[in-house]
């Protein structure tokens, strides 16, 4: 989100608007490197490029940011032993991941490597922006072995047209085709290049950008939070948002052992924590900021969660 900010904002463009057209709380850039859902993301970007007008913002963000910008999994390319090994590496860690609903995959044809990208949800629209904004990842990934210059024998992406087609191509630095499939086209002989940069993850780095897996619970617990920027999240909301009925949420999660209410709880007692460890807020702004209507509605949930009202927590843990 951060890259996007600053791209809007430089073309004189609205943030606002942006993330109002993408049905999107404003407040996530105050943590921009939270996880967000596909479809979020999609509408993120189709936002930004309608606000300022530039339909290679996808490639320009990309390839400007590389595999810096890929979290965990530019972790995964930079400790792998060549460029076969870190695709076979982000292959294996993109299905964990919540806000990817994407997968990658190599294709060998002869003397040619296909490193292919789709996705995996059934969504339409800003679709071609997402496998340009990929392709600019992949690149990165790729050129993190064989150099900053490097550049593909030909890129692809489906669709039955592009628009700013020269300029996507210039930056990408070849010629992009329309194709079934999106994905970077090169000379096979190059997947057996070392990683000139290798290096190994620190743990508690790695702790810091560990993603959200697949499990039901733990999506819907983040997605309660991120819910909690904007409103007091409800169960069909989430179950909209995550593309399935509120049964068949709520079917998984019993599933899974748990409840939507029991996640919904544990959600709001983390952050009540977390905002009451502070001095910033007061007590009536944390009850607001939590989706309660007023002080005495807040502190009597609290007191049912932790047996102390929200001062007596404060003062003592404070």
């Amino acid at each position: 989100m951060g890259p996007i900010a600053e791209a809007v904002t430089a073309a004189g463009g609205s943030l606002r608007r942006v993330f109002s057209r993408a049905e999107m709380p404003l407040t996530l850039l105050d943590t921009p490197d939270r996880l967000i859902l596909l479809r979020d993301q999609l509408k993120l970007v189709e936002a930004a490029i309608r606000e300022i007008g530039d339909p290679a913002l996808p490639a320009r963000l990309s390839v400007q940011t590389g595999i810096a910008g890929l979290g965990p999994i530019g972790l995964q390319v930079q400790s792998a032993e060549t460029l076969q090994a870190a695709v076979a590496r982000v292959r294996t860690v993109m299905p964990c991941l919540l806000q990817t609903a994407t997968s990658t995959g190599l294709y060998r044809q002869g003397a040619q490597a296909f490193y292919g990208y789709a996705v995996t949800e059934r969504i339409e629209s800003g679709r071609q922006a997402n496998e340009i904004l990929a392709l600019g990842y992949l690149l990165g990934t790729v050129r993190h072995f064989l150099g900053p210059t490097w550049r593909p024998a030909w890129a692809v992406v489906t669709g039955a047209s592009l628009v700013a087609r020269e300029e996507i191509e210039a930056l990408l630095g070849c010629e992009i085709t329309l194709g079934s499939r999106a994905g970077l086209v090169f000379s096979s002989h190059c997947l057996e290049i070392p990683n000139p940069k290798r290096y190994d993850p620190v743990t508690t780095e790695a702790a810091d950008n560990e993603p959200i897996g697949d499990d039901i619970a733990a999506c819907v617990a983040h997605m309660i939070e991120l819910g909690l920027d904007e409103a007091r999240p409800s169960i069909d909301g989430i179950a909209r948002r995550l593309g399935m009925s509120r049964r068949t949420l709520q079917r998984r999660l019993e599933e899974a052992g748990t409840r939507y209410a029991d996640i919904q709880r544990a959600v709001l007692v983390r952050r009540a924590k977390e905002l009451l460890s502070g001095e910033a807020l007061s007590i009536g702004r944390i009850a607001i900021e939590l989706g309660y209507a007023d002080t005495a509605h807040f502190t009597r949930a609290f007191l049912e969660w932790t047996g102390v009202t929200p001062s007596q927590w404060r003062r003592s843990f404070t």
